[in-house]
């Protein structure tokens, strides 16, 4: 039983994936982010092309 504890308390594995999925949900809501911020810009271009285009 001994031997069950002690491997529990040293297994991180889970751990780990906790941490992979913050990295994750971190590079999201920074390319949400960076998309709402550039999306005014590429509007904005692509209406201009538009425009000039006979």
């Amino acid at each position: 039983m001994s031997k069950f504890v002690t491997r529990f308390v040293k297994d991180e594995s889970g751990a780990t994936a906790i941490e992979y999925g913050l990295i994750a949900a971190l590079i999201a809501v920074v390319l949400i982010t960076a998309m709402n911020t550039l999306q005014g810009k590429i509007t904005g271009t692509f209406s201009k092309i538009s425009a000039a285009m006979p």
